[in-house]
């Protein structure tokens, strides 16, 4: 690979850079616009799931020389071409579109995109040949050219509020003044009698002006239904590269609006808070006749008050991290300031801060005889939704503004006395909880060591009397021992002693030292070691039998191999020491007991092996189909459901093409409950041999409604054939559906689905049912259907990024659909899949993807918890994900979870049996599945594959070869099926269940792999927890630093991959395409726009989605509601109803 030199922009290049719509990939936009800045460019970041109108918006706007964006989610075609045509129809087809997307854009298609008009998409082999340097010098050079050096405008265009001509004027401001002065000097003329606030707001970096500023415009608009806003906002350039990062959209929701203009522009000098073109930016906002004008700073230090001769009315912004009170006698803004606002109040020592700044303030403003409680200085809480610090400080501002400047923007809006308050997930006094956890586990261990060596103490003992009786340690166990300890009129009475006083004396001072140390061995280990014989003797008869549920279940211990050797399911060791026994009893032990290391369970299920069966792609019909593919001829249908980027986002089909793209590609798109019906139909989902798990987080609760509701409908349906009611139920579907097109299944259903659940599409069951009935089904059906949803929202914010309502409100859902499980008694359903495999798909290695799995998992349970649930019945619904990999740790990664997980739930939590057991699915690496000698990934796959059944896994996903280049195709989804089933019908030891329990490695890695997790936990307590470190990002720069880490070794060969960086082909082990490439078809996505919009008329969906808005306002569970809502609205009708009262996830940098 060339190494290259930065290229030198002549120009001022602004350039913007975003990932695609519904695309939460990015890691790469980041590095890209890294090396953009450091190009000397002024760069616009949006960051991840932006639309093509959002993009193009922004570009118009801030006027720029290009758009950079990468799309690794499919749609790509319809995405960029939607683009460019957008850019044209705006009369901005002068700013070059740049993008890249891995291998998931074909050769063709990049060839397909440039000769439309797309400059350039960047391939795998580019940046091969290229670099990251070599791509963006040869981005910004096609980039560099003049903004703003030549006008063509009018003011009329500025009056009529034209973006375009907007930007374009403050463009060449900046740029060329002598070609503006023209303009501006009308603007100046005509601006004489104009009296539009400006509104300045400036503060400390880092203080969250940005967040601020978006909740004060989502607040304008709300008040103020038909005024405007325009939007200056100022990031500090680079002195040495010239470059800048233009942040503050990225943390804005709210300006997406034709009612806001919002312009970035760069310092261009160093030292300063503002650009010097400020006064003509404001200038040309007023022409345009904005009716607020809003200014907002870089970070300032404490002498600088350059914002209020720029603005009429100034906006402070502080945190309460001021240090000493006497720190603010040396802030200038103190005195300039018209308000004041103490952001991120919820940290530590707010109350303190807002008391000490209404001091400072009443001192340098003389108001002493001004009521505190009357001051302007507030404490807000801008990253909160809808909080009540935040309403005071918008309507001040606005009083503000027409008290001393006569603006006519009196405000309506109604606010509380309330102050704000943080609604804490976890409560302060709990912040250490991980480190507690780490400490509790630990002192289990030093316990455990203490118990062991008395263990051992008392063996020695023990095989001295026996030596001096002359008689077989097991012959001595059988007779002395009990509950007490030693017998000693049983040994005394033996006949080696009886008669021989000398050995009597010894053998008494033995006995009493042995019963002395005994004391300080708990009741429950000294049981162990007593029981130890006859634990052996139960597996070494032909039949165990234990009970589950109060079910008694017997298993045949032994298989016979064609050797005709009896080989055990459970192998134990030959200890006879009793340190040793009880060590291994108290760390190991055997599947089924605690601490589960080995295993939850006494045996494997028999009759279903962990293999899930994965699909998604297309609409409904298609991924149903293959359903019935991969689960023929298998006793368990265990179903696993990727959904397209369009449903992971919460959204609708549509016809728009950025959206229209990504509708069943790369997962299946699934809509509303009729969806749901189809996607599942033939699939009892009440069967206990039947299980869903469903991979989607942020919109989790509401497909959780459509699963659901699919399976009552189901029970319903089997209980209209059974009591013949089909003809009473058709005729009361068709006078429902008269005059309106009733859903049906599209195509012929694929062998082996019979039908069941597609009576019911278009209707529920509480239509056609009586409702004691119906609600009898209910109640039976979702207390029987087996399932997992992901719904993990902690690791989409700190991985994978489809996060769309705001933290607090997404974990509010959480904890109400598990509320929800427990008061309806769902056992067997997991209200969430704590998920390591995206944390480790990002680039984490094996002990940061466990120790920020545990780490989350342990925030719902202190979450959970703090809601005043019962862990004994929310333990059970837990269960969590992995990723499998080649390294060492992986070998381990399931026992160490579940030794961890047990000793803290029932040491530190003291849970019950059930809610110890840590249940986990995990799947073969995708990361580590290569475009390059793309038949070697089936070899990665099953020494995965192997690592996760050897260690007793609950359930397995084997990853298909082909992954790496596209969607899966039947054949390589059924060779990725055989992987795991050659090892569990075909390879010998895995007959046994617990192969690799008692390797030496093995043991020292669990150790060493459980000590480094517990050292983690102690590293995120000092940042406040999981939520503190998330704050500060830590988990995601942690993940991204170990990712550079891994890319690093791979690119330089130090850490050898075969058939890509060594071991290469005569050919040079070239990037493979695929033959086929698996989209969703026209037909497929129509047909579900069609599906929406029959819905949207079947069904009055407005009482049913106030009535929702409502539950979540009255702090009632809103997923009780959804359960109702569910049947009759959209998937994207639900998600806006839930942002207007929940919030919407802001993104972060």
């Amino acid at each position: 690979m060339n190494q290259h030199t930065p290229y030198k922009p002549e120009h001022k290049i602004r350039i913007v850079t975003a990932a695609s719509l519904f695309d939460g990939h990015d890691a790469s936009i980041n590095i890209m616009r890294r090396i953009i800045q450091a190009t000397g460019v002024e760069v616009i970041h949006l960051g991840h799931d932006r639309s093509v109108e959002e993009v193009v918006n922004t570009a118009i706007q801030e006027d720029v020389n290009a758009i950079c964006l990468t799309s690794y989610q499919g749609g790509h075609n319809e995405y960029f071409k939607y683009m460019y045509d957008l850019l044209k129809e705006k009369g901005a087809n002068h700013i070059k579109i740049f993008g890249g997307g891995g291998g998931v854009i074909l050769p063709s298609e990049i060839k397909n995109l440039m000769d439309y008009g797309i400059t350039r998409i960047y391939s795998p082999d580019d940046g091969r040949e290229m670099g990251l340097q070599g791509m963006i010098n040869d981005l910004v050079e096609k980039s560099d050219f003049a903004i703003g050096d030549s006008l063509d405008v009018s003011l009329k265009d500025v009056t009529t509020k034209s973006a375009k001509t907007i930007a374009r004027i403050i463009s060449s401001a900046e740029n060329f003044p002598n070609v503006a002065k023209g303009i501006l000097d009308d603007i100046t003329t005509k601006n004489k009698n104009t009296t539009i606030p400006v509104l300045g707001i400036t503060g400390t970096g880092g203080a969250g002006k940005s967040s601020l500023v978006d909740e004060l415009v989502r607040r304008f608009l709300l008040d103020f239904p038909k005024k405007t806003v325009g939007i200056i906002s100022v990031d500090p350039s680079k002195r040495k590269t010239g470059g800048a990062l233009l942040g503050d959209r990225i943390r804005m929701n709210s300006i997406n609006n034709d009612r806001v203009y919002m312009r970035s522009l760069a310092t261009r000098q160093s030292n300063l808070a503002l650009s010097k073109h400020v006064n003509e930016a404001i200038a040309v906002l007023k022409a345009a006749e904005y009716d607020l004008i809003i200014l907002e700073t870089s970070g300032i230090g404490q002498s600088d008050t350059e914002i209020i001769e720029h603005s009429d009315v100034s906006l402070y912004v502080m945190t309460p991290e001021f240090g000493a009170a006497t720190q603010l006698e040396k802030i200038d803004m103190l005195d300039f300031a018209d308000i004041v606002a103490i952001n991120k109040f919820d940290k530590r020592g707010a109350q303190d801060a807002l008391r000490d700044v209404k001091k400072q303030y009443m001192r340098n403003n003389n108001l002493w005889d001004t009521p505190q409680e009357q001051l302007p200085v507030f404490g807000t809480i801008a990253s909160q939704f809808n909080d009540p610090g935040m309403n005071r400080l918008y309507k001040a501002v606005m009083d503000v503004l027409v008290d001393k400047v006569g603006a006519k923007l009196k405000s309506s809006f109604n606010t509380t006395g309330a102050s704000s308050e943080k609604i804490f997930i976890i409560p302060p006094s709990r912040t250490r909880y991980l480190s507690e956890i780490a400490e509790s586990n630990r002192s289990y261990d030093t316990l455990c060591a203490e118990q062991v060596d008395i263990a051992q103490k008392l063996y020695g003992i023990f095989q001295t009397i026996c030596s001096v009786l002359n008689v077989s340690l097991t012959e001595v166990e059988r007779l002395c021992l009990g509950e007490l300890g030693l017998n000693e009129d049983e040994i005394l009475n033996s006949p080696e002693v009886s008669g021989k006083n000398d050995k009597k004396e010894f053998i008494k001072l033995l006995i009493a030292e042995f019963n002395k140390v005994k004391k300080d061995l708990s009741p429950y280990n000294w049981e162990t070691i007593c029981g130890w014989s006859e634990t052996v003797n139960r597996y070494k008869n032909p039949i165990y039998a234990f009970k589950v549920r109060d079910k008694e279940i017997k298993i045949e211990t032994h298989t016979e191999s064609l050797s005709r050797t009896q080989i055990p399911k459970v192998a134990l060791p030959k200890y006879k020491a009793w340190g040793d026994i009880l060590r291994w009893c108290l760390q190991e032990n055997v599947p089924g007991q605690f601490p589960y290391t080995s295993g939850l369970y006494p045996f494997k299920r028999t009759g279903e092996d962990p293999a899930r069966m994965f699909a998604g792609e297309g609409g409904p019909e298609r991924t149903n189909k293959r359903f019935h593919y991969v689960s023929a001829g298998m006793p368990a249908k265990r179903l696993s459901t990727a959904f397209d980027s369009v449903t992971l986002y919460g959204n609708d089909p549509d016809y728009r093409p950025d959206i229209y793209g990504k509708i069943g590609n790369a997962g299946v798109s699934i809509c509303c409950l009729d969806d749901a019906k189809k996607l599942y139909s033939g699939f009892n989902l009440a069967d206990s041999m039947t299980s869903v798990s469903m991979t989607i987080n942020g919109p989790a609760p509401m497909l959780l409604g459509f699963f659901m509701n699919a399976a009552i409908d189901q029970q319903c349906e089997i209980y209209i054939k059974e009591n013949n009611l089909e003809k009473e139920v058709i005729s009361k579907i068709e006078k429902l559906y008269k005059n309106k097109e009733r859903p049906t299944y599209n195509g012929t259903l694929p062998e082996g689905n019979n039908g069941l659940g597609l009576m019911l599409l278009g209707v529920t069951g509480d239509q056609v049912l009586p409702k004691e009935i119906y609600q009898n089904i209910k109640k039976d059906t979702i207390a029987q259907v087996r399932g997992t949803v992901q719904a993990d929202i902690l690791k989409e914010d700190q991985a994978q990024n489809t996060c769309i309502f705001s933290t607090e409100f997404a974990l509010r859902l959480m904890g109400d659909v598990q509320e929800y499980f427990i008061d309806n008694n769902i056992r067997n359903f997991y209200s969430v899949s704590i998920s390591g495999y995206h944390i480790a798909e990002a680039g984490a290695n094996p002990i940061t993807q466990l120790a920020l799995t545990l780490s989350n998992g342990f925030t719902y349970v202190e979450y959970y918890l703090s809601r005043g649930m019962d862990i004994d019945k929310f333990g059970p619904n837990l269960s969590f994900f992995f990723s499998n990999g080649i390294d060492p740790e992986y070998a381990v990664i399931g026992r160490v979870a579940r030794r961890i997980w047990a000793k803290a739930m029932k040491e530190k939590y003291g849970a019950n049996a059930r809610a110890q057991m840590l249940k986990y699915h995990i799947q073969t690496s995708g990361r580590s599945l290569h475009a390059q000698e793309i038949d070697f990934n089936d070899i990665r796959t099953t020494l995965q594959a192997l690592y996760a059944i050897y260690d007793n896994c609950n359930s397995l996903h084997t990853n298909a070869y082909d992954e790496a280049i596209t969607t899966p195709t039947e054949e390589s989804v059924r060779r990725a099926m055989a992987i795991q089933l050659i090892i569990n019908k075909e390879l010998g030891l895995a007959k046994n269940e617990n192969p690799i329990q008692g390797a030496f490695i093995i043991e020292e890695l669990t150790d060493l792999v459980e000590e480094a997790v517990l050292l983690e936990f102690d590293r995120i307590t000092e940042r406040g927890g999981v939520l503190g470190a998330m704050e500060t990002m830590y988990q995601r720069s942690k993940i991204q630093e170990e990712s550079l880490y891994y890319e690093t070794l791979k690119h330089n060969g130090k850490f050898p991959i075969i058939g890509v960086n060594t071991f290469l082909s005569s050919k040079g082990s070239p990037t493979i395409l695929p033959a086929e490439v698996i989209r969703a078809t026209e037909e497929e996505k129509q047909s579900q726009i069609k599906t929406l919009e029959n819905l949207h008329k079947a069904n009055d969906t407005k009482e049913f989605l106030k009535q929702l808005q409502e539950t979540a306002i009255n702090n009632q569970n809103i997923f009780q509601a959804l359960m109702e809502v569910c049947k009759v609205c959209s998937l994207g009708q639900i998600t806006k109803a839930l942002f207007e009262v929940g919030g919407q996830y802001r993104r972060n940098m």
